[in-house]
């Protein structure tokens, strides 16, 4: 396994990560047991970084890791967890919350939840509007002090955000969605990033299955599977993005890859400073996502694939319109 930094100042990670939401939430009912069976053979591979959020199934996710990780040495392991997300009894999403008390509860929460004495890196899931990004971070840099959190990251955060941050305590990484369909980063964020030293783990490389391959526009969704309220997956966008993907189909045959590995690869080929996170829910995922990580994408290659997959032809947002504003990494910028 390819080994990359996050950031100037974080940890040596795998050069893919594995997001592990979809064990949980967000895409309808998993298997635990295949689950810990995932997380088991991702580690067997060599991926040292797990992503998880406080929110993910109401804590079901971190205790899902917890079960994982019992018979597995704590210091192998990068745990990369999201905070500060607020839910009802329903399920419902209810704001967020970066004030610093509600911090360092959320932080007890999940050390209890995890069994674990620290993580690694800890972020705000959203930017909260009503706290200053100062006042959050820096509840943070006490955590980190204190011995409880080694390494503070940012998620879907703004250029401008990411700079004041990194003036209160070093950031490590910002996770943002970055993918063949999703490529808004490249205008602001990521130079801003590069200049800060702040690496990038990049989640929905795939779409949330779009760009998997194995998506059609006849598959029914189950039930609570967030791609249902997807504009991406809405009659008549879907049709448009799942043409793109038939013509990444034909550049994978040529090859010999899948769609799924030459999207992984292509995020990969970005720069060294990105990891991409994939979220695979079963280990026959795992395996076909863990073969991009053989292809060596010439400029020829990446030349088709960007022919295959324009940005400005992809249809639809990649959240619904409340989702869209609780972005601070999109405010003011085009859908995408």
């Amino acid at each position: 396994m390819i080994g990359r930094k996050l950031g100037t100042a974080g940890p040596t990670v795998s050069a893919l990560g594995l997001g592990c939401m979809g064990m949980s939430f967000l895409y309808g009912p998993a298997d635990d047991a295949e689950s810990i069976a995932t997380i088991h053979a991702a580690l067997d591979r060599g991926i040292t970084l797990l992503d998880t959020g406080d929110f993910y199934g109401m804590g079901a996710n971190e205790l899902l890791i917890r079960d994982a990780l019992r018979a597995r040495r704590r210091e192998d392991v990068v745990l990369s967890v999201k905070c500060g997300a607020l839910r009802d009894p329903a399920g419902a999403f209810g704001g967020v919350d970066g004030r610093p008390a509600a911090i360092r509860n959320f932080l007890a929460y999940s050390l209890t939840r995890l069994g674990t004495e620290y993580i690694d890196v800890y972020r705000l899931a959203r930017v909260d509007p009503a706290v200053p990004i100062e006042d959050t971070v820096g509840a943070m840099a006490d955590m980190v002090k204190a011995g409880y959190v080694r390494h503070i990251g940012l998620s879907e955060a703004a250029a401008a955000t990411v700079r004041r941050a990194h003036a209160v305590h070093p950031i490590v990484d910002l996770q943002i969605e970055y993918s063949l369909f999703t490529r808004s980063i490249e205008a602001e964020i990521l130079p801003t990033c590069r200049e800060l030293g702040v690496g990038i783990t990049a989640y929905g490389v795939l779409s949330r299955g779009l760009l998997s391959g194995h998506w059609s526009k006849e598959r029914a969704t189950a039930r609570g599977d967030f791609r249902a309220h997807s504009p991406r997956f809405a009659a008549g966008n879907v049709d448009r993005n799942l043409a793109l993907v038939d013509a990444l189909r034909a550049v994978a045959r040529s090859m010999d890859a899948t769609v799924a590995q030459v999207a992984v690869a292509w995020v990969l080929s970005r720069g060294d400073d990105i990891v991409p996170l994939v979220g695979s829910r079963r280990r026959a995922q795992l395996t076909e996502a863990l073969g991009a990580l053989d292809l060596r994408l010439s400029p020829d290659d990446l030349a088709r694939i960007e022919q295959a997959v324009p940005a400005a032809a992809v249809a639809g947002d990649r959240y619904n319109a409340p989702g869209m504003a609780s972005l601070d990494s999109e405010r003011g910028n085009a859908a995408g």
